[in-house]
């Protein structure tokens, strides 16, 4: 990475326009403005964009970083800024002033971008937008349109393709723009109407069909969560990539997907605790979060979230090597808040603990001492996730002695699905019982034991 000035930084990678020719990814670079009120933080949110845009497929090639009281209202940053911008983009020194607007938009047509992708770690205004396009001549997505674009890419089942198509209507309506015809008036059905009023009914429109497929969709989920209401639930949350999907294959033995990529999950995937324990307890893998999610997806995944929201226990998955692992347990805080999950019993797990030093995991558990440390990949860790898990719930357990008639045998059976049975000894009379149960689980078998 090379700088080419001082603290309102441009820094591009060595030699990346003469290679150009020898590789075929596509690439992109980064634009941020430093706040005051961001200062803390525009660092590592900075860095988590370039992870966000790794995850896209790009390689990015620079950065460019300037320090503001505020964003510039036309183009972010300031006009000394925009025209190193434009120059990496294009290669080419910026167009003087002087030169009238066809020639600029001439000449600038003549030059072929020498990157596919501005990335801005800002919420972009339509006319910010337009006017950063226009300037650099390629693709601009501000840090809720690469999100976005991440999920879209990402959505596998039905559900989370509705959710994503549904977030992406919204965040694009308000950016449409008028073509160069678009003034023009439509002939037929329609007729009074420009392009771009026409394109912004039909948005309106499938924005309403969508919600109607996702609200039919989500009943069908409601239905499947009030069937598994009675039965005890984990739901692992967490930032994206923290390791909630490894650790949830290693508690389930199940091949739940795993990359190490941003969102790789997006889907809620629902499977029992594994080996068996009775009762059954149901492991939830939730979709990822990230600072700054976007309202609109956050909208969209409620029903993915709902697992959350409805869980017995919630275990926090952090990744403990990730130098903001701070900053981001306080991001899933405050969207767990949001949701209204805050109440839900909760753990947290210090997960990747093998990609930390000694002295800084005796850090992690002077700060934290009731979390549980693990690496998702060592069964030793996971084996350990699963007790604390059980214990959890049987932390409510009480003990109680039955007599279930010969006649009522099956009675026994349901008590070793409801908790842990100590002893069995068969008297004159039937089979006595000793187990630890849920209080409720014990009078209900206590009421029908009196019924035979």
């Amino acid at each position: 990475m090379r700088t080419l000035s001082g603290t309102n930084q441009v820094e591009v990678v060595e030699g990346w326009q003469q290679n150009m020719q020898d590789s075929p990814v596509q690439r992109a670079l980064l634009l941020a403005v430093e706040l005051p009120e961001t200062r803390e933080e525009f660092r590592p949110s900075l860095a988590e964009l370039r992870r966000l845009v790794k995850t896209l497929g790009y390689e990015v090639v620079g950065q460019i970083t300037q320090s503001r009281s505020s964003l510039a209202a036309a183009a972010v940053v300031g006009e000394g800024k925009l025209k190193e911008l434009v120059e990496l983009t294009t290669g080419a020194p910026p167009v003087e002033d002087e030169k009238s607007e066809r020639e600029r938009a001439r000449e600038k047509e003549e030059i072929e971008p020498l990157v596919e992708l501005v990335a801005v770690d800002h919420e972009l205004s339509p006319s910010q937008l337009r006017n950063l396009e226009r300037a650099t001549g390629t693709d601009v997505l501000d840090r809720t349109g690469v999100i976005i674009e991440i999920f879209h890419r990402h959505a596998k089942s039905r559900e989370a393709r509705l959710q994503v198509e549904l977030a992406r209507l919204r965040y694009a309506a308000p950016r449409l723009r008028e073509s160069p015809r678009g003034k023009q008036r439509q002939q037929g059905r329609g007729a009074g109407e420009s392009q771009l009023e026409l394109d912004r009914r039909k948005i309106r429109d499938r924005i309403a069909e969508l919600r109607e497929q996702l609200e039919a969709v989500q009943r069908e989920q409601a239905v499947r969560r009030a069937q598994r209401s009675s039965e005890r639930r984990v739901a692992l949350v967490g930032y994206t990539n923290a390791g909630k999907s490894s650790l949830m294959r290693g508690l389930t033995a199940s091949d739940v997907y795993v990359e190490n990529k941003l969102f790789a999950t997006l889907d809620t995937t629902v499977r029992a605790l594994a080996p068996a324990v009775g009762p059954r307890i149901l492991v939830s893998d939730t979709v990822g979060f990230i600072r700054k999610l976007p309202h609109d997806l956050v909208a969209s995944f409620k029903s993915t979230l709902d697992e959350a929201l409805n869980a017995s226990l919630l275990l926090h998955v952090v990744d403990a090597s990730d130098p903001a692992w701070q900053s981001q347990l306080e991001v899933t805080r405050e969207v767990l808040a949001e949701i209204g999950a805050s109440a839900v019993p909760s753990r947290i797990v210090m997960n990747k603990l093998d990609l930390v030093t000694p002295e800084e995991r005796e850090q992690l558990q002077a700060a934290f001492p009731d979390a549980w440390f693990i690496s998702a990949h060592a069964p030793l860790d996971v084996a350990q996730v699963r007790d604390d898990i059980r214990q959890f719930f049987e932390a409510a357990y009480i003990e109680a002695e039955l007599l279930v008639p010969y006649a009522a045998q099956r009675l026994v059976s349901e008590l070793h699905e409801l908790g842990r049975v100590l002893e069995e000894r068969y008297e004159e009379q039937g089979v006595a019982v000793r187990v630890r149960a849920l209080p409720e689980d014990i009078r209900r078998v206590q009421s029908r034991l009196s019924q035979t």
